[in-house]
């Protein structure tokens, strides 16, 4: 009787990581169908983006679909910085990981878009400079 109380809360850790483990495979196969014909697309602990015909556009995962927050149109990007997620306007250095944001500046309009790995924010920054030099 001991025995099975022991393994009791093993099943129990089991079953949740399971329960764990299909919601996120749920997540990414709702992300890879809304991510459809993108040109440039990222799934992160943020949220998610995606550069389709010249607009980009970023959702976050609420109540089992993703739910639009924002959008820019590349055609009009002047200027990205990239920022800390939570202390206002400090930019960060080359040698910081973690958690940011990419501030998207141009036509009169200003947006930020989360990340939560600074290394895939810096490459984003690249190629979001390198696609808005093609669009004009």
């Amino acid at each position: 009787m001991t025995q099975g109380l022991l393994w009791l809360p093993l099943l129990l850790v089991f079953v949740l990581l399971t329960g764990l483990g299909w919601l996120e495979r749920r997540r990414q196969q709702l992300f890879r169908d809304w991510a459809e014909g993108a040109e440039l697309a990222k799934l992160d602990g943020c949220g998610a983006a995606r550069l389709i015909d010249g607009e980009l556009s970023w959702s976050t995962f609420q109540a089992g679909s993703f739910q639009p927050v924002g959008s820019f149109p590349i055609k009009q990007l002047e200027l990205v910085e990239l920022l800390s997620l939570g202390s206002g306007e400090a930019p960060l250095t080359t040698e910081s990981q973690g958690a940011c944001r990419l501030r998207l500046v141009g036509g009169g309009l200003q947006e930020d878009l989360p990340f939560s790995d600074a290394e895939r924010a810096r490459r984003w920054i690249d190629e979001l400079m390198a696609r808005s030099r093609c669009e004009l």
